[in-house]
């Protein structure tokens, strides 16, 4: 079968869930101009229909069948465990608009979205990660082979108003993109949560250790994405021979930080395909 197309004049879209992550989206999309007579959104609760009309002053529906109806682009933004009911009471709508659809549900593949739809559906995985909140995400995107170059290129702008995109062409390597970055940000936390609760029992006061931590990361992300340099070498140019730097750096290591890291990754990463197959 060919890929399905994505018609020019089909610019509606329509998101299913209207959480903080569907929010984030609307919000990055509305920020370049998009119009919001253009995004549609379905969610069961009358009070986050109402707060998304209200902020965005976008359409509110309360049946994703409504939401769906005359849009392009469908974004599939509900809880993983609801997605089958949902997908499958659209099919048939899916069936005769042939649209292209986006899931941000982690753990599960295109091919069960795909055939959920009823099949013959151009279907992009995505996993975006929290800071898409503040515009500041990165998603990983993978698209099944019903997705032509246009949708590719749809799809692709409507992650990036939350922050640069990665496409991923073996969708084997999703697992690995949800334990990278989908999950990451939660190591991030749990580092600064250690680094406060370290600095306490330093004698700081609790006020100043939070601000001491939460600059420290902020500045240290920010060196990563505003230089050229790869993170090892950033490293070596704060940690002077002897100094107290090493002092710490030697101590993760002789804990066995990277291997550490690297097990709490691949467990993700399984999880993540266990997660599939669950639902599959």
């Amino acid at each position: 079968m060919p890929p399905a197309s994505v018609s020019d004049t089909d610019t509606a879209t329509a998101f299913v869930g209207g959480g903080n992550m569907a929010r984030s989206l609307i919000g990055g999309l509305l920020a370049r101009d998009a119009d919001p007579r253009t995004i549609r959104v379905a969610d069961p609760n009358a009070g986050t229909r109402e707060a998304l009309a209200r902020d965005f002053g976008i359409l509110t529906f309360e049946t994703a069948a409504e939401a769906v109806a005359g849009a392009g682009t469908w974004v599939l933004a509900t809880k993983p465990q609801v997605l089958r009911e949902v997908c499958e009471a659209l099919a048939p709508l899916a069936a005769e608009a042939r649209p292209l659809v986006l899931s941000i549900a982690a753990g599960i593949t295109a091919a069960q979205l795909e055939r959920w739809l009823g099949g013959g559906v151009a279907v992009v995985r995505t996993m975006p990660n929290t800071p898409a909140l503040l515009g500041a995400g990165v998603t990983g995107l993978f698209a099944n082979a019903q997705v032509d170059p246009t949708g590719r290129q749809r799809a692709d702008a409507l992650l990036r108003s939350a922050g640069p995109t990665v496409w991923i062409e073996d969708e084997a390597r999703m697992d690995a993109v949800t334990a990278v970055s989908g999950s990451g940000p939660a190591y991030v936390f749990l580092l600064a949560e250690a680094m406060e609760a370290a600095a306490v029992a330093q004698g700081l006061p609790p006020a100043d250790a939070r601000t001491l931590v939460l600059q420290t990361v902020l500045g240290a992300a920010r060196m990563l994405t505003e230089s050229d340099e790869a993170p090892a070498a950033l490293r070596q140019r704060v940690t002077s021979p002897g100094g107290t730097t090493q002092a710490a750096i030697e101590a993760f290591e002789a804990g066995g930080l990277r291997a550490l890291v690297a097990e709490a990754i691949a467990s993700a990463a399984r999880r993540g395909a266990e997660l599939s197959a669950a639902n599959d």
